[in-house]
């Protein structure tokens, strides 16, 4: 029997990892203060969310290499113009030789 892989998005601990990272980032939108104020959350703590989301970043990573789907897909604006235009073959034409 061959045995199905699933991708990384209906794994278990993708689930979880997806899980871990939005209550942390809720924890962080709850917490955030305005500038200037004392943030509630001690220095270590901080941190301590920035080193989790980055471990479950790179996990997140890992996961989706080994299931074979690209990482390197990043958001972008629908009014955004593109970064590389298609030319039709047909307007590309030869130029002319300088004469010497």
């Amino acid at each position: 029997m061959s045995e199905k892989k699933a991708s990384p998005a209906e794994t278990k601990e993708y689930r979880v990892l997806r899980a871990m990272k939005t209550v942390l980032t809720d924890v962080i939108q709850d917490t955030t203060t305005k500038p200037g104020l004392k943030h509630p959350l001690s220095d270590r703590t901080i941190e301590g969310i920035r080193q989790c989301l980055m471990l479950i970043a790179a996990r997140e990573r890992e996961l989706a290499e080994e299931a074979g789907v690209p990482t390197n897909e990043r958001p972008y604006y629908a009014d955004e113009p593109p970064k590389s235009v298609a030319v039709p073959i047909e307007d590309i034409k030869r130029g002319k030789k300088k004469e010497e």
